[in-house]
Formats: structure tokens, sequence, C-alpha cells
């Protein structure tokens, strides 16, 4: 396992007040003290040598879960992936950008997610455009050709921290590269609430992409997210079955009632290894 961190430094906060026709991205996140692993049986599987996957782990500034991660990392190495472990400050726009040509076959991706919200009168709503968010603290005067093409946004992961930039599916369609039958797996919120960013996903080469409908709690998106890979990797079950079988050990989200779904539906019949075989 390589692992890409950056150690933290102080929050840089604006001084000037965000002008109020910039879009803000609210992400709704429930703090999880601790994460209760679920167990992994070791198996031998079909997977040859050499495929990479990479846990993507912005949350990691604000709510990091070294349990998470080491469990997340020894499921997937038992498996036969070779793992990077990317954290906080690494994951910037550029990051994103030029992820899909980073060779991955699998990706978690730990990260606030959310939709895009629009003003009418005093009334915010929800428009059906999913945007990823980064570790990057934002400023008007970074990336101005994607924010002037709408591929890239401000979001607020907290009032009392400055807000970051985020970016939404046209973004991933325009990155360096494609997927190589990649697996994708978003743990934030609202991550398959609409079909923007698995279809996306999708077309830029994954193979399947699994997101949550709804808001979910960060201890729960843990907590279930554990038990899936335990699904998928040690007991070698499909996208469908596992899926199915997470949703039946961890149950919805206790305070959301959110639950996963995986896109395209051809995918639910194949296992891992039959996905990522190129």
């Amino acid at each position: 396992m390589s692992v890409h961190s950056v150690e933290k430094k102080p929050a840089v906060f604006y001084t000037d007040k965000v002008k109020p026709y910039l879009k803000i991205l609210i992400a709704i996140a429930f703090l999880a003290a601790a994460v209760m692993p679920a167990g992994c049986r070791t198996t031998d599987n079909e997977n040859s040598g050499g495929n990479k996957a990479a846990i993507i782990d912005q949350l990691y500034i604000r709510e990091p879960n070294p349990a998470f991660i080491a469990e997340a990392t020894r499921i997937l190495e038992s498996y036969g992936f070779e793992v990077d472990v990317w954290q906080g400050a690494d994951i910037t726009v550029d990051f994103y950008r030029k992820l899909p040509s980073l060779g991955y076959r699998f990706i978690i991706f730990r990260v606030h997610s959310g939709l895009l919200l629009s003003l009418e009168g005093d009334t915010p709503i929800a428009l059906d455009t999913t945007y990823l968010f980064t570790a990057e603290n934002y400023t008007t005067t970074r990336y101005v050709g994607d924010q002037l093409t709408d591929k890239v946004s401000n979001a607020l992961m907290d009032e009392n921290y400055p807000l970051v930039f985020a970016v939404n599916s046209e973004f991933i369609k325009s990155a360096d590269g494609k997927f190589k039958n990649t697996i994708v797996l978003v743990m934030g919120c609202e991550s398959y609430k609409y079909d923007d960013m698995p279809t996306v996903f999708i077309e830029k080469g994954a193979s399947v992409y699994i997101g949550w409908n709804d808001v979910v709690s960060l201890h729960h998106a843990d907590d279930a997210m554990l038990d899936l890979l335990d699904n998928l990797c040690s007991a070698n079950m499909t996208i469908a079955g596992g899926i199915s079988q997470t949703m039946v050990n961890m149950g919805s989200d206790p305070y959301f009632g959110s639950y996963l779904k995986y896109y395209p539906s051809a995918s639910g019949n194949s296992t891992v290894a039959e996905l990522i075989r190129e």
C-alpha cells in the first residue's frame, strides 16, 4: 500500500464575503466517532496480479477514519489489488482531472458529494446536478475556464470551514484519459440521486457505478461500504447480490432512509473479476 498524504495546514479564511450570485453546494454529514468494520473472509479469487485500486479520502480533512482505511485496504489487498490511498489536500481539481488516466481498476470515493442549489426567492431548490467535493480551498482566480463553463463550483462542507472546489459530471466527462473497466464506489450523499454522475463514469470507461440515492450519515456510509467490499471481494458475490446482502446486513440509513444503487443494470450479474477483465 502506498499512502499519499499532505500535512494539514491552517485553514485559509476569506476576508471578503462570498457574493450572493455564487452557487453554493451543501453537504450534509453526520460525524461518526468510530467504525465497527465488518468481518472479512480471505478466499481464493480470480484476480490476476498488477491491478491497482485507489481509496480517495477527501473526508480525511474533517472526518478521518483510519480504521476504515486500514480495513478497506486489507480487503482490497487480500483480493489482489495494489492499493493507493489519497488523502486530504491531495484531493484537488487537478487530481480529479487526471484520475481516469491513472489506470485504477477499483476506486472508492470517501468524499463529500451533493447537489447544486438554486435560490428561487429565499427558497433553495436542488437541481439535478451532482458534485464531488475536493479538499482544495475555493478561490475565484483558479480554474477560471472550468468555472465559467459550469464544470466546477464552490462548495460548503461546514459553516465553520472555508468553501472548497467541487466538480460535476461535465468535468469528469472532460477529464484526461479513460477508466479501465473500473468499479466505482461513491460513498457521499446523493451520489446516485440522479443519473448524471453514473452515466458519465460509465461513458468514461467504468464498468459499474455504485452510490447512495439520498443523504447518508457518515457512520452508516463507512460501515456499509466495508460490508459491501467484504461481499464483493471476499465472498465473490455479484454486484446485485453484494448490494442486496449489504442492505440486509446494514439496512438503509437510520436517519435518512437512503440505500445503495448501481448502474448500469447489466452489471448486476457480474463479479469483480468479471467486471475488471479486459
